[in-house]
């Protein structure tokens, strides 16, 4: 979601994103029917709750559009994770403990014809780094010192302290044009302009985003694609149809109920993925004070009967803070088995008689089929809880005014890169704790930032993985923010109609290195 609480602000942009677009029929080119063999049509499960800033950006539509259009010096296989060069001749550099270099590839221009400088480069990380600009990347690169361009084609980057995944690490930074971006930050949000193989040509809000393949790209994945247009299908049932209709290629988040339909031509993969459905309480709010409330709440949930009834079967119950199929995975200290017995003994040490409050959801197709059972779960040890379920934008800005009591949504970070220390950062390190939870100022929030900086200047990775484990103790322990489960993720594609298309490990859809059959 956006950074800060500014939600005004991502409103402001998502609406001049329909004025960019135009209506719903025209200004691509592809109607409502495609435009034939050299398009590629998806069907996303989210609407546009963001611009494309990719600075503030973590929106799962424009997030998943900018990894076409944008490029960092380094990029992340989309379905393996794994990093690689993009923008950079190869991976940056070790020059010693704190100084990285990294070679810009020869001819890169960006999409209005503009060349690639190194100064777009430090323009790019600076303008990550500026607390004024409340980057929401910038808490994945606390490690860097500073960025000059040493030549037009070479950046030197001085870090703070030895980081050993530093090379994979500034893929969260995309490269952006200093003249377009820095002159009307705004107007980028709402018309990006990248260096990647597709280039933006509009957006309407809840309806599509269209791109078209860049020709000057001469990187190393070029768009296979003259065209794409993707759909903004938030309900399940349009994209399962669209699917077997032919109207789309590809859709992602396939409902549960909907997999063993797929037949012939129409494929379907369940991939396991980090992604999570989690709850977050107010630590402000009286009720939620005491940790024992927060534990307690957690232990009435059967989340076996959630998964085998709700998600059937797609899933694994929260065992740590990653899943166990994950290379950093640590069982924690604290696992919350269906436990009612437990849950009534600690509200009753917590002095919790009656507990009522309202749970916010969002609207997401498979968290409003386990949302009853969450309000089943807590009935049945004597907890009232009044269910508010609406689109993610909408609790957020709630959230974000401080107007909650608690919250169960989904979340997927790692889309920014799959290591356990950014895994952690995002919901246990600044913006989260500090300004949605009310962990700030805590005890606990203070100990998980020291063990998070302690790992992150750690150069042996044993002890790097033993710090994150405590961290992972100390998080579940605390549940001020914890996971329930981690689900697969469901993608469908009709086989033949793309070359090269592979399901991914998180949100989203991926066409990089993809085309039409």
């Amino acid at each position: 979601m956006r950074y800060t609480s500014a939600i005004g602000v991502a409103t402001a942009i998502t609406t001049g994103l329909t004025a960019c677009g135009g209506p719903a029929s025209s200004g691509d080119g592809t109607g409502d029917s495609g435009s034939g063999g050299d398009t590629i049509e998806a069907g996303l499960s989210y609407p546009l709750s963001t611009g494309f800033d990719p600075m503030i950006t973590s929106g799962a539509t424009p997030y998943a559009a900018n990894m076409h259009i944008f490029e960092g010096l380094v990029d992340l296989d989309p379905a393996t994770l794994v990093a690689r060069p993009a923008l950079a001749t190869e991976m940056p550099k070790k020059i010693n403990a704190t100084t990285y270099r990294a070679t810009l590839r020869a001819g890169a221009t960006f999409h209005d014809g503009s060349a690639v400088t190194a100064d777009d480069v430090v323009f790019s990380f600076e303008r990550v780094l500026d607390e004024k600009n409340a980057s929401l990347m910038a808490q994945f690169v606390p490690f860097i010192d500073r960025v000059t361009a040493v030549d037009k084609s070479t950046v030197e980057f001085k870090l703070k302290y030895a980081f050993a995944l530093f090379p994979s690490r500034i893929s969260v930074v995309r490269i952006v044009p200093e003249k377009i971006a820095g002159a009307d930050a705004k107007s980028f949000d709402a018309r990006p302009v990248g260096t990647g193989p597709y280039k933006f040509v509009s957006a309407v809000r809840e309806d599509k985003i269209v791109m078209e393949a860049y020709d000057k790209y001469n990187g190393p994945h070029p768009a296979k694609a003259k065209k794409m247009v993707w759909r903004l299908m938030s309900d399940p049932s349009a994209r399962v149809s669209a699917l077997k209709s032919g109207r789309v290629q590809a859709i992602e988040d396939v409902p549960y109920i909907d997999v063993k339909g797929f037949t012939g031509k129409d494929k379907v993969e369940s991939v396991q993925s980090f992604g999570l459905l989690f709850l977050m309480f107010n630590c402000a709010d009286e009720r939620f004070k005491d940790k024992r409330v927060r534990q307690a709440l957690h232990y009435a949930l059967d989340t076996e009967k959630i998964i085998s009834t709700a998600l059937l079967g797609n899933a694994e119950a929260a065992s740590g803070y990653v899943p166990a199929t994950h290379p950093d995975y640590h069982k924690a200290a604290t696992v919350y088995a269906h436990d009612p017995a437990k849950a009534k003994k600690l509200l009753a040490e917590a002095g919790v008689g009656k507990l009522s409050f309202t749970l916010m959801l969002t609207d997401n197709g498979w968290v409003k089929d386990i949302a009853p059972l969450i309000k089943e779960s807590w009935a049945a040890v004597g907890v009232d809880a009044k269910l508010d379920i609406q689109q993610s934008a909408a609790q957020y800005a709630e959230i974000d005014q401080g107007n909650f009591d608690a919250l169960a949504a989904p979340g997927d970070p790692s889309v920014f890169g799959n290591d356990a220390d950014l895994l952690l950062r995002w919901f246990y390190y600044g913006f989260w704790p500090e300004n949605r939870y009310g962990w700030k100022g805590s005890d606990a929030y203070k100990q998980t930032r020291s063990l998070l900086d302690k790992a992150a200047a750690e150069a042996d990775e044993a002890q790097r993985k033993q710090l994150w484990g405590q961290v992972t103790d100390l998080v579940a322990d605390e549940a001020a923010l914890y996971p329930i489960l981690h689900r697969k993720l469901p993608t469908a594609w009709r086989d033949g109609a793309l070359t090269g298309f592979k399901p991914l490990p998180t949100t989203g859809l991926s066409f990089i290195d993809v085309g039409r059959g």
